[in-house]
């Protein structure tokens, strides 16, 4: 199953043999840990839920829960069939896939080696928190004149008509930025460090160092 937990290193170039560069993200990806299989005849839906990392102090139902994986995971994040399959275009390959996922059992290990070189992917992650922030940086809104006796500088102008008398939802305003999730598509794996245990994937992926961020097969 090609999806995995891992955590951002930063971003750094690599050249090839023509001496072209190009600009990954290092990531330390997995090894992540079945914690639990979900299929339509128990749970309603199928997915595969994996966990990550080591936890210092496990909450008592939680370790109960990771109980029959043997694992300590930290982090735990659930993958739906219909995800696993949408790396793959052919029919039968997608049949394949979601079969392949279904059959892990609880405890089985997943690591880089899920990956090659040139596998197509995206990842999600928590995008990096900016505070509060107003509309030039929020929204790319153009400033004011600062001529002429204007004090209309960074000001966000209209926000609305005399009627209906009440600002429509969706206005662009001024308002908290940043920290949300975010899936960045159209990145291919350059390397595969099995020693290691680090992807490095072609230009930038969400979130700050050392965030947490999903690794995942795409089209």
């Amino acid at each position: 199953m090609k999806a995995l937990l891992g955590t951002k290193l930063g971003m750094t170039q690599l050249f090839d043999e023509s001496g072209n560069v190009a600009r990954v993200t290092l990531i330390q990806a997995g090894p992540c840990v079945v914690t639990q299989v979900k299929t339509q005849a128990t749970d309603g839906y199928n997915a595969v839920q994996i966990g990550f990392g080591e936890a210092k102090h496990q909450p008592k139902p939680q370790a109960g829960h990771l109980k029959p994986a043997g694992s300590n995971a930290h982090k735990l994040r659930e993958i739906r069939i219909q995800d696993v399959q949408a790396g793959h275009p052919d029919a039968k390959t997608r049949e394949a896939a979601a079969v392949e996922a279904l059959a892990l059992e609880v405890g089985a290990t997943i690591d880089v080696t899920a990956f090659e070189a040139g596998d197509a992917v995206q990842v999600t992650g928590i995008s990096k928190g900016k505070g509060f922030a107003g509309t030039i940086k929020r929204h790319n809104f153009s400033r004011g004149p600062k001529t002429h006796g204007s004090r209309n500088y960074r000001a966000p102008g209209s926000i609305g008509s005399g009627y209906p008398e009440h600002v429509f939802k969706g206005m662009r305003m001024a308002g908290h930025m940043g920290h949300e999730r975010v899936t960045v598509k159209g990145l291919k794996v350059v390397v595969v460090d099995a020693a290691l245990g680090v992807l490095a994937i072609s230009g930038a992926v969400p979130g700050p160092k050392r965030g947490l961020v999903m690794i995942r097969g795409a089209a």
